[in-house]
């Protein structure tokens, strides 16, 4: 049974005590220190960026050169991380270790020389006065920069490496489970089995999550998630079916429900390991992904370049293409589900389109012969004549998906079929079951599993576990109608331009209450001097996140409750200075609120958590700690504020207020990190006198 996308291995992905991404274990800290250091390193570029780009002319104040020296130091520490990581890579990993260590060597040469020339401590000295520094060498700074982002991009493209190699390794592992769990016929050593392969399947989902959200492509990036969906509720779905089946050995429903779940998995892991290895097996071409639209689209601007050069085609090619193009519309004429209005609309413009390339191939002859203003007339016409039918065509064939899909969901919204399914099963009435099978089957051919999971019913209408495995079956059919509803508005609304509005669905964060805030922030472009004040605003965050990681990094213990929601803050803020840039996974206005209103929660948990441990001080530290307290709260408390202001489509306004605030809650998070590790320490201290 197809299924959404959606996260896979849930809650217990954070939990499980498997090999990571660099052969360590989850739980190590290693992967939140890469993911730490990317996040470091990444706006430190930007920082670099400003420094070669800053003007010889300008004053240099006491205040720039600390500047300058501060961004200097920081990239040198990121890169020493970084560098740390690396090295931890490649120990594990002895194929790729001198690659590795190349890189580690030449990323950390170019840190050290980077951090050399903005060292600007003894630049007022009178013995500075041959000092080589960003002032004097600015071609040396941008070599330093040329160095780091290669030999980082070096390190990171053998780090993908060997997460690939470790996907396919867990994906070799499931499916050695899998293939033990096909043949056992012992409860308890299914029990053993299953144990071994839930384990297997978590690491898979929590190296698999990693992936699709590192993919850039969207729809690769949805294709995977629909695939570790497809595993998710497999994995349910196979331990009851396989129950069954041990309760059940001789119903041969049973076993035929328990291979379709086993099937359908292993299709998903073939689809996840062609996603990341960016392979089909066989070397097969992936047609699916080559759409009618894309087709549409591809013709349309072979057919306008004729207005530039007319011999840049050939007729045959425009010809081949348009054949294979209306070719695919047969796929919505043929369907005995498309209705006769719209079957009849579908024929008439594929032929009008046929005919139309007729009268713009005998144009574009006559063009190549002479050159006329009637004639370029009569080709502009010609052209444009094609493009409106195609785009007739192109909206026909949307309408008619739409309604099919409609017309499904809204055959099944009220789940009549399953319940009646159901219940012909507990009645062990197999005369009901066939026809209700049958209607099931209209709809969708791979219906198979439900419909022997209701088989294995019917003949075993007083077995408890045959009841529990089909209704774990109709649960996850269900749900997938429900998640088909919402992809069905979505896509209807990007079709119909209304773009940027996101339904609370699958993997995706869920709306906030005020709607009516919603609506104030509509999308409103910047101008240049907004746009330009945003990204100086988001640089400063930037910086501030490198810091917060930079104290994190100190604490021993990674899973201090402090620690966990500094991190977390980080994080979210480092996603904020993303969405300053135009980029990372924030796209929406409904999306910037809600990590908004996140990020506050965060520090007033962070503050709580503080005051909790503020118990353990003596009066003194404990006041000074207390006093950085009342810092946070009233910030956190301010940016709940203006996340539930309206103000009447200011969209720049209050993304400037957000992200200043933001600013001055990570500072104060920056400050509180150092104290409460000093204070710790002092304890430990004291402890152990």
């Amino acid at each position: 049974m197809a299924a959404s996308p959606g996260p896979a291995g849930g809650a217990a992905a954070g939990a499980v005590h498997g090999s990571g991404p660099f052969g360590l274990a989850f739980d190590s800290g290693l992967e939140i220190k890469t993911r730490s250091v990317e996040q470091t390193l990444l706006p430190l570029v930007s920082q670099i960026t400003t420094l070669i780009n800053h003007k010889d002319n300008t004053k240099k104040s006491d205040k720039t050169l600390q500047a300058i020296q501060r961004v200097g130091q920081a990239v040198n520490l990121a890169v020493g991380r970084f560098v740390k990581v690396g090295e931890a890579i490649a120990n594990e990993n002895w194929d790729l270790k001198e690659e590795i260590n190349i890189a580690c060597i030449e990323a950390k040469q170019a840190g050290e020389t980077i951090a050399a020339l903005t060292d600007m401590s003894s630049l007022n000295r009178p013995e500075s006065d041959g000092q080589i520094t960003i002032f004097t060498d600015k071609t040396g700074v941008i070599k330093a920069a040329r160095l780091l982002l290669s030999s980082v991009t070096k390190v990171l493209l053998l780090a993908d490496r060997v997460v690939i190699k470790q996907i396919i390794r867990s994906r070799n592992k499931v499916l050695a489970t899998m293939e033990r769990l096909e043949k056992v016929n012992n409860f308890q050593e299914f029990v053993q089995i299953f144990s071994q392969f839930g384990n297997e399947m978590v690491e898979f989902a929590h190296l698999t999550g990693d992936r699709q959200n590192d993919l850039k492509d969207e729809k690769k990036k949805a294709k995977m998630a629909a695939a570790r969906a497809v595993l998710e509720k497999c994995t349910m779905m196979l331990l009851t079916a396989s129950k069954t089946c041990l309760r059940h050995p001789n119903c041969e429903s049973a076993h035929k429900n328990k291979e379709g779940v086993f099937d359908r998995m292993k299709v998903a892991l073939d689809k996840v390991i062609e996603i990341v290895t960016e392979c089909k097996p066989n070397g097969e071409t992936d047609i699916s992904s080559i759409s009618i639209f894309t087709g549409i689209k591809e013709f349309k601007m072979n057919i306008e370049t004729l207005r530039e050069n007319l011999y840049f085609q050939s007729k045959e090619t425009l010809s081949a293409m348009l054949d294979a193009l209306l070719e695919r519309t047969e796929d919505f004429t043929d369907c005995a589900y498309t209705s006769h209005e719209h079957r009849e609309r579908i024929l008439e413009l594929s032929a009008q389109a046929r005919m139309e390339l007729q009268q713009l191939i005998s144009v574009w002859i006559e063009a190549q012969r002479k050159k006329t203003k009637s004639i370029d007339e009569e080709l502009e016409l010609a052209i444009l004549k094609i493009s409106h039918s195609l785009n007739e065509l192109k909206k026909e064939l949307h309408s008619t998906a739409v309604q099919l899909a409609a017309d499904l969901v809204k055959y099944h919204a009220d789940h009549v079929v399953l319940k009646a399914l159901k219940l012909t099963g507990v009645e062990g009435n197999l005369e009901g079951l066939a026809e209700y099978a049958c209607k099931l089957s209209e709809q969708k051919e791979r219906l198979v599993e439900i419909i022997s999971a209701a088989e294995t019913l019917t003949l075993h209408p007083s077995s408890k576990i045959a009841k529990e495995n089909l209704d774990v079956f109709c649960e996850a059919w269900e749900s997938q109608i429900s998640d088909m509803l919402t992809l069905l508005r979505e896509i209807n609304d990007v079709f119909e331009g209304r773009r940027g509005e996101k339904y609370g669905y699958l993997s995706l964060p869920k709306p906030m209450k005020n709607n009516a805030n919603l609506k104030s922030l509509k999308p409103d472009k910047p101008d240049s001097e907004e746009q330009a004040k945003i990204a100086k605003l988001g640089l400063k965050l930037g910086l501030l996140t490198s810091d917060a990681n930079c104290e994190i990094e100190k604490w021993e213990d990674q899973e201090n409750e402090v620690v966990r929601y500094g991190r977390n803050m980080s994080s979210m803020a480092y996603s904020l200075y993303l969405f300053t840039r135009g980029e990372g996974p924030i796209k929406t206005s409904q999306d910037l609120i809600h990590q908004l209103e996140v990020f506050a929660e965060e520090g007033l948990k962070l503050a709580s958590s503080v005051q909790a441990f503020s118990k353990q001080l003596k009066d003194d530290d404990k006041l000074l700690l207390l006093l950085e307290i009342n810092k946070l709260v009233p910030l956190c408390h301010q940016l709940q504020a203006v996340t539930k202001t309206p103000l009447q489509n200011q969209v720049f306004l209050k993304v400037d207020k957000s992200i200043t605030k933001t600013r001055c809650i990570m500072a104060t998070l920056v400050q509180l990190l150092s104290l409460c590790y000093k204070l710790l320490k002092k304890i430990q201290m004291e402890n152990n006198r």
